[in-house]
């Protein structure tokens, strides 16, 4: 493992390299001036092919979480082909996937393995094991969810999941009127045939998938028993708000504590606009969540 690292007044950033499940594994470790209060292994967004840790998703949420006394662990984990976004749209699919590249499970076992790596003791981090949690936003979210019951079942403890505007489904599940007439009234957003695309080709085939881990939305109450109590912020105006809202209540039906939260006025992404307001409303109640006992809950019934 390598590190480099800089010092604000409130937040030290450093660099680390780690020797990951597939290979050099890079991760951004942002430290309060204070003691932490709180732990989180982060995973920006970008449709599982884009993104990194430079992004305002990444390094703007782990700099205000910080500020908020919390240790944050982002992860620069690895990214699949990119795909013609415009050509899905149009239903034209994600295109040649071959067999080459990084697709499923890589970047979901990088997500986990970091949180291993932070939680076990050996990365130095000032928090305690049970002050850990787990989170990203969209498809971060979809990394940080499928993690959540890969840790689940190899009984890690994990304090809490947060999601923002998670991809918690394999097929986006159907709006709500409400949520169509917003989506239309702004030109779409996420129509299925982008979501299909990006998700065959996160998995690298069209088949759907095979492991509860790729996609853990649409399952059965016994599939997602168990899991730690979770935060779902969702976009006002976001097709993947279905997707968020449903995994919500599947967790609730399978007796997870779930709080979710719709953040209004926004689109896809707004933890990527700092300099929208709703940005930094959004960074607050991950905080809030994050650092107040109160509001997480707990585990309750084990996996059957």
């Amino acid at each position: 493992m390598t590190t480099t690292g800089t010092t604000s007044r409130t937040t030290t950033v450093a660099d680390r390299l780690l020797d990951g499940p597939h290979g050099a594994l890079p991760v951004r470790v942002y430290t309060p001036a204070t003691t932490p209060v709180a732990g989180l292994v982060w995973a920006h967004g970008g449709g599982f092919a884009r993104g990194d840790l430079d992004m305002h998703e990444a390094d703007g949420v782990a700099r205000g979480l910080a500020a908020a006394g919390v240790l944050v662990v982002s992860v620069d984990y690895r990214l699949v082909p990119p795909i013609d976004e415009d050509a899905a749209r149009d239903g034209a699919g994600p295109g040649p996937m071959g067999v080459r590249g990084v697709r499923f499970p890589v970047p979901s076992e990088e997500v986990g393995f970091a949180f291993d790596w932070a939680r076990g003791g050996a990365a130095g981090l000032d928090v305690a094991p049970d002050r850990w949690s787990i989170g990203g936003a969209s498809a971060g979210g979809n990394l940080a969810a499928g993690a959540s019951l890969r840790l689940r079942d190899a009984g890690t403890p994990v304090r809490s999941v947060v999601l923002a505007y998670p991809v918690a489904h394999y097929a986006l599940p159907p709006h709500s009127d409400e949520l169509a007439a917003k989506v239309a009234a702004v030109g779409g957003s996420f129509p299925p045939a982008l979501v299909a695309a990006m998700n065959d080709n996160y998995l690298g085939h069209p088949d759907g998938p095979t492991s509860p881990y790729a996609f853990p939305g649409g399952r059965g109450v016994d599939d997602l028993r168990g899991l730690p109590p979770t935060f779902v912020l969702t976009s006002d105006t976001d097709g993947l708000r279905s997707s968020g809202e449903a995994y919500a209540a599947e967790l609730a039906a399978a007796g997870v504590d779930v709080l979710l939260v719709r953040e209004d006025g926004t689109r896809h992404g707004h933890l990527n606009q700092p300099d929208d307001p709703a940005c930094a409303r959004s960074i607050a109640r991950l905080a809030a969540w994050l650092t107040t006992d109160a509001l997480a809950g707990t585990s309750h019934e084990p996996p059957s």
